[in-house]
């Protein structure tokens, strides 16, 4: 029986394939998509389109980040600015004015316990100002102190302790006007919470206000190293760029280029400028302003401590002593004229020694404006110290009515050159806190306007530099 034939197909590699191996492992393994597209980007940039891309790139970021660093240090400069005329200062001033209040009350109150149980009027209507202006004042620290919970602590002790003090002052008159020595008792101890509690603390806030100040100086006064330095390197690298441009094409200019680099040296030379000037006036404000006032300030608190330590030893009756048994009130009144005048208790000199109080207030004064008050003060603390002299003399020999007069009466009086050096020192203070308002807003003036203009020149001149890249690449296409 035969068999069909078998036929069998063969086998064989394809046309155009290589022996042994599948489609699937002459393809290789395939690239992920961000690395394909890192290869090209990398051989792109070598070529000159892609050199000009990144240079374009580059000089906008850097244009771009120039501005805004010279907007931001620029606001934070104007921003210390405003805080030392609109803040920190009248917070200062304000800090000073409610210390010489509380130090004027008290020197008052003693001031009427002298003439027995008479309390003339116009003594108890200045002590009465003297408190209502203490409290407004608490009143205005407490709704601007901040976030500082020192400064809220102080001025919750200064409003618990104002009323304690007023009572007592109150207890003390009361029995004064019987005619009570026990009205004495309660007036030193009076005098010693305000002493012991209330200055001290009130002290401590004005340096507390005062240090703030100096540090808002500083704030505004530094120069923006950052901004100034970002400028001349996005200069130099304008300049390189357009160096390149001329060595690869021979053209001299590059307009979108040339735009970018005018656009940074008007920021730049304005930041330097303004800033200068800025720098200048407030520096000028500080040392014919803020820093007079600050030694006005102290001069005239100095005056307040000696008047009050020379009513208190009088109304005391020089029954106060130190260790060394001395007047204690009339050991704070000595030391007191010595940092206000250089001078201490029965010593007598021409002028304010230097080193003292009013010696360096009239070294600091601007002008004679500023001048005249400061030597019409000096003038009257030598009268006041003279007067001071004879109303001792008329103590320690007995005659204690005569010395009282010599402290007390309207004419010819210490208290009457004590008005005429407060007032003289008033006078002062009105003249530089004028010239620390005008020279401050000077300085913050020439801060006006920079942290815009740098922000939309920058912007201008990184498009500017971009358009002048993207001249060059058309030239390509």
């Amino acid at each position: 029986m035969p068999h069909p034939q078998q036929t069998t197909t063969a086998v064989g590699p394809s046309p155009g394939r290589s022996p042994g191996v599948s489609p699937a492992a002459g393809a290789g393994p395939r690239q992920p998509a961000w690395r394909e597209a890192s290869t090209r980007l990398r051989k792109a940039a070598t070529t000159e389109p892609g050199r000009l891309r990144t240079l374009g790139a580059v000089l906008a970021a850097a244009l771009v980040l120039f501005g805004a660093v010279t907007a931001w240090q620029v606001t934070d400069r104007a921003t210390a600015a405003d805080a030392v005329v609109d803040r920190s200062q009248p917070l200062s001033a304000a800090a000073a004015d409610l210390y010489r209040s509380l130090a004027d009350a008290n020197t008052t109150a003693a001031r009427g316990f002298l003439p027995g149980g008479k309390e003339p009027r116009p003594v108890r209507l200045r002590y009465e100002k003297d408190i209502g202006t203490a409290s407004e004042l608490l009143a205005r620290a407490a709704a601007n102190t901040g976030a500082s919970s020192t400064e809220r602590a102080r001025i919750a002790a200064l409003n618990s302790q104002l009323p304690v003090y007023t009572g007592l002052v109150e207890q003390a008159r009361a029995n004064n006007r019987q005619g009570l020595p026990l009205g004495g008792a309660y007036l030193r101890y009076a005098s010693e919470r305000m002493e012991k509690d209330l200055l001290p603390t009130a002290r401590a806030l004005y340096d507390a206000e005062t240090d703030r100040l100096g540090s808002d100086y500083r704030s505004a006064k530094s120069w923006p190293w950052a901004a100034l330095a970002l400028g001349v390197l996005a200069l130099g690298a304008l300049g390189w760029a357009q160096r390149r441009t001329y060595l690869r094409t021979n053209r001299v200019f590059n307009h979108g280029l040339l735009a970018a680099t005018a656009a940074s040296g008007v920021v730049l030379l304005w930041l330097a400028v303004g800033h200068g000037v800025a720098r200048a006036e407030l520096e000028d404000s500080y040392e014919h302003g803020a820093r007079s006032l600050q030694v006005l300030n102290t001069a005239r608190i100095s005056s307040l401590q000696a008047r009050g330590a020379e009513t208190l030893a009088m109304a005391t009756r020089h029954d106060v002593l130190t260790a060394q048994g001395k007047d204690a009130y009339e050991e704070r009144y000595s030391t007191n004229m010595r940092d206000l005048y250089g001078i201490g208790s029965g010593t007598d000199t021409a002028d304010a020694r230097p080193g003292s109080l009013l010696d360096r207030a009239r070294s600091l004064a601007d002008g004679a404006a500023g001048r005249d008050p400061v030597a019409k003060a000096v003038a009257e603390v030598k009268e006041w110290q003279q007067r001071h002299t004879e109303a001792r003399k008329a103590d320690d020999a007995g005659d204690y009515e005569g010395a009282l007069a010599r402290v007390t009466d309207e004419k010819n009086s210490t208290g009457e050159a004590f008005d005429q050096v407060d007032t003289a020192l008033r006078q002062a203070l009105d003249h530089e806190q004028d010239d620390f308002r005008s020279a401050a807003d000077d300085g913050r003036d020439a801060l006006t306007g920079l942290a815009v203009g740098a922000a939309v020149l920058a912007v201008l001149g990184a498009t500017g530099a971009v358009l002048g890249i993207g001249r060059r690449l058309s030239e390509y296409r």
